[in-house]
């Protein structure tokens, strides 16, 4: 699916990042802060979102971002 409202990037990458790798550390940190959801950033990365959640693991980037009130209220304490 082609999202007419995105724009185009070009940068030159240092030498040793490959553009695979680039897509993937741009999504991971999209993701990490919140300006994407996580089938936007597993689409950029060029993954499944089961894949790229497990991508995700390997960063210790969580998943589920709850704040702690929101994690108390979860866990009814």
């Amino acid at each position: 699916m082609m999202n007419m409202n995105a724009s185009e990037l070009k940068v030159s990458l240092p030498p040793g990042l490959s553009l695979d790798e680039a897509k993937l550390l741009l999504a991971i940190k999209l993701y990490e802060v919140g300006k994407i959801s996580l089938g936007q950033a597993a689409s950029i990365a060029g993954f499944s979102k089961r894949t790229f959640m497990e991508i995700l693991g390997r960063y210790q980037v969580p998943i589920f971002a709850y704040s702690h009130e929101e994690l108390r209220q979860e866990l009814g304490m």
